[in-house]
């Protein structure tokens, strides 16, 4: 049986890119870079479970893109020796086809959902029964004549992955025995990373490459990667064979990725602060339409980045620059 999958898609992803990024996430917890909160609980929940001979409760995993709330989630599933099967909220169209997804797991085995925000509410009041009794129900008929007809169901583990936790209902919420939060990661953790990443790819890297890359991708291991195998092609169509720190400078300026991670859009949502609305307040949707991306593109791709290295401020009249940011791109405040 097929499964549609709904990826959130940036404009630097590319297919080549997809398909390697699978040969580059970790496959185990000892692999897994970062996040060691998450990791030392999950060691403990998953051996607990195993000596049990149970399955591992629900789980809820949410932060923002490429944090790696997927990646955990196989992991879970390797280290539980369980298969996995993936959907998505926006696939989950109907009723049947998450029926058809519960009544096909194998004991102990794991259901996925990504973008858990977005399933459909109708279909979200399956999950409670499936999740407290595994027990589903099936409407039999119609009109005055229909029936419930209740199913057993393998004890299963659900986890949810979703960068939007408040537009989940508190039902919801409240049927996963462990959540946690993805936090950014550190420079020296993505350096690692990309050390790490470097060494599956056979890309002869200096350390103080790897450091300025790490700097420059927004605390995220996917950026991190997507910046790597950049600078391997800058690298590889400039007949070098090691990756040094000016190479790494150099491949990352034309890809207009600057020293603080900013790129061309980055940089346009607070120039367009600064110089369109004097530093602010704005609206956020006022943003959204002066910079032309979407409302959702802003606050959840750009804007948390942007508050988290001191260049954004949120506050209840709307958006202001920092200081920080007109210094960063050469302003006066007070000027415009």
């Amino acid at each position: 049986m097929s499964f549609k999958n709904h990826d959130i898609i940036s404009p630097e992803d590319f297919p080549e890119d997809r398909k390697m990024d699978l040969t580059l996430r970790p496959k185990t917890l000892s692999e897994f870079v970062g996040q060691d909160k998450l990791k030392a609980n999950l060691a403990i929940f998953i051996k607990a479970a195993q000596q049990r001979g149970e399955a591992l409760d629900h789980a809820l995993f949410h932060g923002l893109h490429g944090l790696g709330k997927t990646t955990i989630s196989h992991i879970i599933a390797r280290e539980m020796e369980t298969p996995i099967q993936v959907t998505s909220g926006p696939a989950l169209e109907k009723v049947g086809d998450l029926a058809a997804i519960l009544t096909s797991l194998e004991e102990n085995g794991i259901l996925f959902i990504d973008e858990l925000h977005r399933i459909r509410r109708v279909i979200e009041e399956i999950l409670y029964p499936a999740m407290e009794e595994y027990m589903l129900d099936v409407i039999v008929g119609r009109g005055p004549s229909a029936k419930i007809l209740r199913l057993d169901l393998p004890r299963f583990t659900l986890i949810g992955a979703t960068t939007r936790p408040s537009l989940l209902s508190p039902p919801l919420r409240d049927r996963f025995g462990f959540t946690h939060q993805l936090d950014f990661y550190t420079v020296d953790d993505i350096g690692k990373i990309i050390k790490r990443s470097a060494a599956i790819l056979n890309i002869d890297i200096d350390d103080d490459a790897a450091t300025e890359i790490a700097k420059r991708s927004r605390f995220t291991p996917r950026v991190a990667n997507r910046l790597l195998k950049r600078v391997r092609d800058f690298v590889q169509v400039k007949r070098h064979k090691r990756v040094t720190k000016d190479l790494a400078q150099k491949a990352l300026e034309m890809l207009e990725i600057d020293n603080a991670g900013l790129n061309p859009l980055d940089r346009k949502i607070i120039t367009t602060v600064i110089e369109k609305f004097s530093g602010g307040p704005v609206g956020v949707k006022t943003l959204a339409v002066a910079v032309g991306e979407g409302l959702d593109t802003i606050e959840e791709m750009y804007e948390p980045y942007l508050i988290q290295v001191g260049f954004l401020n949120r506050t209840p009249r709307g958006r202001t620059a920092t200081q920080r940011a007109y210094k960063h791109l050469g302003h006066q405040k007070g000027f415009f």
